[in-house]
């Protein structure tokens, strides 16, 4: 199946100077928001913390609950709707043992609702663990990028590993930075996302390089920009089609499957796009300036 008729020639090169003014102004407001927020609005995987999911049989706000609880240690904790009369409990105090839950958890409501509710779900994490947590995951995606960089850089040249990890950082960039501006928890769910965009972004990007690098051996005395655009159009249904068929799913998924797995649709969905875009124009915008920074460089000698 083709969705793009052979023989198309988009001047994706020509547009590299938008290209890159659009994907600073991004950078620039997804770093501004995470500044703005003092920082990612971390989850209790990272920030240490309880959790606690309560459903009621009828209905009741947040502000009703928050009343209940104002004289125990959730009184200043931050209260979701997470469904129909469904609630998540989310504070700094940690509940790990049964007697602490009951006395500020179950009296307090009990007193309010009577037995109209429901503790379905308790999550508990100690503020070391949350900074261990926090520790391992930026290590983790750190020397995602560098083994990336090692493996495209050998299989193919230096240029081409650069751009993509140069694609790449910016792929995590503004995702996180969605992530920020919608103020979503940054939990291990939305860690996972990332990992998710790392993988998918980059296999992308290596089939448009590979392609690059296939048409430089093919045509050496053409200029590397027209073999970009070649090479791009010649990969572009396969693109359109991959990233779509990705994205339809994922959207599905945001719109169908529920608060559980929102927040980790939704930078799913950011990711898939900017990872799209990244593959044609970061990445291939890292090696045609590689390729002319070179060219510098021999001019110069001469």
């Amino acid at each position: 199946m083709e969705l793009i008729k052979p023989g198309i020639n988009i001047d994706f090169v020509g547009k590299i100077k938008y290209a890159i003014v659009f994907s600073i102004i991004i950078i620039i407001v997804s770093i501004g928001a995470i500044v703005y927020r003092g920082g990612l609005n971390p989850g209790i995987d990272f920030a240490g913390g309880s959790v606690i999911q309560v459903k009621f049989s009828k209905n009741v706000s947040a502000d009703q609950i928050r009343t209940a609880l104002k004289s125990t240690k959730l009184g200043s904790s931050t209260i979701q709707q997470f469904g129909t009369n469904e609630f998540l409990i989310r504070t700094s105090e940690s509940f790990s043992d049964q007697k602490t839950l009951t006395v500020n958890v179950e009296e307090p409501l009990t007193a309010a609702f009577s037995k109209n509710f429901e503790i379905r779900r308790v999550e508990v994490v100690g503020a070391k663990v949350g900074a261990d947590f926090k520790q391992k995951a930026i290590i983790a995606v750190i020397l995602s990028w560098l083994a990336m960089l090692i493996y495209v850089g050998w299989r193919f040249e230096f240029r081409y590993g650069l751009g993509g990890i140069v694609a790449l950082v910016h792929d995590v960039i503004i995702t996180i930075g969605a992530v920020s501006i919608m103020n979503i928890e940054f939990t291990i769910s939305t860690l996972a996302a990332l990992i998710f965009i790392i993988g998918f972004s980059i296999n992308d990007t290596i089939v448009v390089l590979d392609r690059i690098r296939e048409n430089v051996k093919l045509n050496p005395r053409q200029q590397l920009g027209d073999v970009i655009n070649m090479s791009v159009n010649q990969t572009l249904s396969r693109t359109i089609l991959t990233s779509l068929t990705v994205f339809l799913t994922v959207l599905a998924l945001y719109i169908f499957g529920g608060a559980v797995i929102h927040d980790f649709a939704f930078a799913l969905l950011v990711g898939v796009v900017i990872g799209t875009y990244s593959s044609i124009y970061i990445a291939c915008t890292i090696v045609l300036s590689f390729e002319n920074l070179q060219i510098s460089k021999t001019k110069r000698k001469k």
